[in-house]
């Protein structure tokens, strides 16, 4: 009859070599998720713009247009987050497009948690996300590597400003 022992240490060193690649894949997953955290927030102030801009190390461009100003943030893994400030200063709506899903806690700020209750119900599908309320309107498209959306409140919009210029 053949001994276990020597079964023993290789069990021990793939459960170690698992553990270290698991650790090792999600720290490279935090640090790649990092960059694209730091967004403006809806309905605060624009003064944000530029660290975020800084921390992402991304372009910044600002689009004056007539009764708001877009500042359209680039980064280097391709998603461009277009925020929409209003002449007072407040970002009342926000735009993105790429391959990277921004994160919305920090973009919608203190309108992700109704954001989340509103997304909890039913929507057009798996792919396609749209929520409509008196004070948040949100719509949101995706699949891997190709992510879109908007999300504005309906009450900041400037005057004269339609919700189709949001984009």
């Amino acid at each position: 009859m053949q001994s276990n022992r020597g079964l023993k240490p290789v069990v021990m060193e793939r459960t170690q070599s698992f553990r270290l690649i698991v650790s090792l894949a999600s720290i490279t997953v935090m640090m790649v998720g990092l960059p694209l955290c730091a967004f403006a927030t809806l309905g605060e102030n624009w003064t944000s713009t530029e660290v975020d801009r800084a921390s992402m190390k991304a372009t910044l461009r600002m689009l004056p247009a007539a009764k708001f100003t877009v500042h359209e943030i680039q980064t280097p893994y391709g998603t461009t987050l277009r925020e929409y400030v209003s002449t007072a200063g407040t970002v009342f709506a926000v735009a993105w497009r790429g391959p990277v899903m921004p994160d919305l806690r920090q973009v919608l700020g203190s309108y992700f948690d109704r954001y989340v209750e509103a997304a909890s119900g039913k929507h057009a599908g798996i792919r396609h996300l749209a929520i409509g309320e008196p004070g948040l309107v949100v719509q949101s498209n995706g699949r891997m590597r190709s992510f879109s959306g908007r999300a504005y409140l309906p009450h900041l919009l400037p005057q004269g400003v339609a919700a189709e210029e949001i984009r």
